[in-house]
């Protein structure tokens, strides 16, 4: 390298400046010549084949074409002027117009003088014309930096207003290249590059801004990506590696009284193979000396209460306390009424800890606690209040966790001297490569089978034209003796409107279904706790058969004589809601059914949904989609998607490329925990440069 090096301020390059410097860190976080250089381009144009004016079709692409300008005039307009120019080649002429900057692009084209000129054209009044066209002499074409496929960059409109174009982009980069060369370091080690048949970085870094041909374009994205997602996967694995040597947890060597005696007299059914497997991961994990960390997925419906609380029992054989926190007092309260169910005629002291509990309660809750007294505290966000203190907390059950931030869920780590063992639940079901990445720190264990006697639920799209179909559909369930939920949307920015359609519905269905012969219950986010309660009480007795809702109902309520789920406006929910909202029913023996109603205006992004929905009840399946459609950002939320804001790959489109990343990860890790090697040099350097600027691009060039 000559005067530059990584950290560069890009102010200092040829054709930046100050002003253009700002612009760029705004728009785009581009600061130093690290960033421009790992500043991708997100297509590519073939600049291969120039075409002659007489081949020109009608169909208004980017060509480029190589000939003169004869004349050039200036044309006035109603509004300001235009500059238009005859441009030839031996086969004819096409016209090339300006509306801005007209003047200085007037007195810088040289007349008849070889161009090369690129751009899209228009197809007017029997002629071709091109508006705005790149140009470049001919002999200046020659002496670029060549590429057959000319890199576009991403952009904004700020950028476009400024006048930094994509051409503007590529100069900046020919110019970094021209100055710095290709002296860049290599990161991964000989063996990996060997191993996965990977282009150097030096040759990666100048093809994916200059390709010399397709397929070294090809060589150098692979070589990035799979750089990219192994970094992020040697960081997720060293530090679970990290955590399960240096971070110890209480061991609990025993399964006694507690487990045995629930398991023996008071399991409703045989746990499912899934089931046992799971629980088998657990014990291994809370026997040993180290600290568990683990992912538990399972579908709606396939049994992980079960395995929470056997593992929650586990602690308690163990003379341990447990806890569970669940986003939604709704969800607390389901799980601390089925905890108590299950635990009939067990000597173990549960309780409920939400925001409603009144002062006194939580008083008496607080000091048992404390004493240990309390074995198991269920609640909300309320467990993480200073004044709940554990006498030992053993194990945490965080239930739905991302609604739930990192920091909320190291306050529960912080109760106790030790951190207590981590069971994390999700209902979600996380597609596979997503779990790789976001949750590539975590041990994850799956349920993966529903528990026998379960029947799949049948699902159907309605047009709001049916309407009188599903009533009638409706009310022969309800004859049967089953319940039925309707659920209408409630998003918070049209929150008056979605209350009026819930209200409308809510008066069709008591006319479509009078009183005395049926009965019909609502619950909505702005009723009261109680009158909420007093309703779902009433469903859940069987004193009502339909239960109008808003997706408060989405998590929690468990009620097995309830087999009919009509969502109504489904196409405004999201796939996982809609799987959520579905798994409410089909809890009984009898065929249940979820009923998808919509209107005829669909996008095609709905289509796929309601598609998917219709087609399969696989959790994992939908949740694929769903991740195809929205992208890991939007599923994650803005508490886990800080590790995938990736540059180059892509962990839909790239899931092999992904596999393979972390797989040699893993065998580097094992074979080299601490990277200390000399084969691995290059890797250990670039893993504490990451480390350093908390960003994988940031220094791995």
């Amino acid at each position: 390298m000559t005067q530059y090096n990584l950290q560069t301020s890009i102010t200092y390059l040829k054709g930046v400046g100050p002003s253009r410097a700002d612009l760029l860190k705004k728009e785009l976080g581009i600061r130093t010549v690290s960033d421009l250089v790992n500043f991708f381009p997100n297509r590519y144009i073939d600049r291969t084949q120039f075409f002659k004016i007489n081949q020109l079709q009608q169909n208004s692409s980017e060509i480029q074409i190589l000939g003169k300008i004869t004349s050039l005039k200036i044309v006035q307009q109603k509004k300001g002027s235009r500059l238009v120019g005859t441009f030839v080649d031996e086969t004819g002429t096409i016209g090339l117009i300006w509306f801005r900057g007209v003047k200085w692009i007037k007195d810088a084209i040289k007349i008849n003088t070889p161009y090369v000129i690129f751009g899209k054209t228009n197809w007017f009044n029997g002629a071709f014309s091109m508006p705005h066209p790149e140009m470049e002499l001919l002999s200046e074409y020659k002496r670029n930096l060549k590429t057959v496929m000319q890199p576009v960059y991403p952009s904004t409109e700020m950028l476009t207003n400024k006048g930094v174009s994509n051409r503007v982009v590529q100069k900046m980069m020919q110019s970094l290249f021209e100055e710095i060369g290709t002296n860049f370091r290599e990161t991964l080690s000989d063996q990996l590059i060997s191993e996965h048949s990977l282009i150097s970085k030096k040759d990666a870094i100048f093809n994916i801004h200059f390709p010399k041909s397709q397929e070294l374009l090809t060589k150098a994205q692979y070589r990035l990506k799979f750089e990219e997602l192994f970094f992020i996967q040697l960081q997720l694995i060293r530090k679970k590696l990290i955590r399960k040597s240096k971070i110890k947890g209480y061991p609990f060597p025993t399964v006694g009284a507690h487990f045995n005696k629930f398991y023996t007299n008071n399991l409703p059914f045989d746990l499912t193979n899934a089931q046992k497997r799971v629980l088998k991961e657990i014990r291994k994990d809370v026997g040993s000396n180290a600290h568990m960390n683990r992912l538990l997925q399972g579908d709606v419906g396939s049994g992980k209460t079960i395995v929470a609380l056997l593992s929650m029992l586990i602690a308690l054989d163990n003379g341990f306390q447990a806890a569970i926190m669940a986003p939604t007092e709704i969800l607390a309260t389901q799980h601390y009424n089925s905890m108590k169910e299950l635990l009939e005629g067990i000597d173990v002291n549960v309780q409920l800890l939400t925001g409603s509990v009144k002062i006194k309660d939580r008083r008496i809750i607080h000091e048992a606690l404390e004493n240990g007294e309390l074995n198991i505290l269920i609640g909300t966000h309320a467990l993480l209040e200073d004044k709940v203190k554990f006498k030992n907390l053993g194990l945490a059950i965080i239930d739905e966790q991302h609604r739930f931030g990192v920091e909320q869920r190291s306050k529960l780590w912080r109760k106790n001297t030790l951190p207590p063992h981590i069971l994390v639940m999700t209902a979600t079901p996380i597609p596979r490569t997503l779990a790789m990445s976001a949750y590539g720190d975590l041990d994850i264990s799956v349920i993966d089978e529903l528990p026998p006697g379960r029947k799949e639920i049948a699902t159907a799209h309605r047009y709001d034209s049916n309407r009188l179909n599903v009533f009638k559909f409706m009310k022969e369930e309800i004859d049967k003796g089953r319940q039925v939920y309707v659920v209408y949307p409630l998003i918070q920015e049209s929150e008056k409107m979605d209350y009026k359609d819930l209200m409308d519905g809510y008066e069709s269905i008591s006319r479509e279904f009078p009183k005395p012969t049926y009965q019909v219950s609502i619950v909505h986010g702005k009723m009261k706790p109680a009158d909420k309660e007093y309703e779902m009480s009433r469903f859940l007795k069987g004193e009502t058969q339909i239960m109008v809702a808003t997706t408060v109902i989405e998590v929690g309520v468990n009620i097995p004589n309830a087999s009919v789920m009509v969502i109504e406006s489904a196409e405004r929910f999201g796939l996982s809601q809609l799987h959520q909202l579905r798994g409410r029913v089909g809890r009984g023996a009898d065929q249940s059914y979820c009923v998808l109603m919509t209107s005829f205006k669909l996008s095609a992004d709905a289509k796929v949904r309601l598609e998917t929905m219709v087609k399969t009840s696989d959790g994992f399946e939908i949740a694929d989609v769903d991740l195809k459609l929205r992208g890991p950002g939007n599923i994650m939320g803005k508490q886990q998607s800080g590790v995938l804001n990736l540059k180059i790959a892509d962990i839909v489109t790239d899931s092999h490329i992904l596999s393979k990343a972390r797989a040699a990860a893993f065998e580097v890790l094992t074979n080299d925990p601490s990277l200390q090697s000399v084969e691995n040099k290059p890797l250990n350097l670039a893993y504490k440069n990451m480390h350093k600027n908390r960003e994988i691009w940031a220094n791995i060039s």
